[in-house]
């Protein structure tokens, strides 16, 4: 793993352990838009391991991201679209109005324990590279 996909993914496990820590103390929204980030800098960990290239937009990384996995069983069909579907979480708690907008304690329960899961799948690919 290169020094760079190391520190992002850093970022993604420090960003699941705060996500974990804000579901515990209730603040539902912000515990799914970072369950979202979590997944985000695990993607961009994986991209750059895999293409040396750092994505500076959110459709950038989902993209290239779901290029990469795109044939690989191990994501299946949950985790390789959890990146493009969290980011509803990212985009209501940032600009969306209004209570009906906002993510349940059950949708942000999902979205932690699945963003977990993904970054555990990213860290165990990057291991495995040469």
């Amino acid at each position: 793993m290169t020094p760079e996909a190391a520190d992002f993914l850093a970022n993604a496990h420090r960003m699941a352990a705060e996500a974990e820590a804000m579901l515990r103390s209730n603040f539902v929204e912000a515990a799914a838009r970072t369950a979202y980030l979590a997944a985000f800098h695990a993607a961009q960990a994986l991209i750059f391991d895999r293409t040396s290239r750092v994505l500076k937009t959110h459709n950038g990384v989902h993209t290239e991201f779901a290029r990469l996995v795109r044939n690989d069983e191990s994501f299946g069909p949950t985790l390789r679209v959890f990146l493009s579907r969290a980011y509803e979480f990212k985009a209501v708690a940032d600009y969306g109005v209004g209570d009906r907008m906002r993510a349940t304690p059950d949708e942000a329960r999902e979205a932690v324990d699945e963003a977990i899961r993904f970054v555990a799948l990213v860290e165990s690919k990057l291991a495995a590279l040469p």
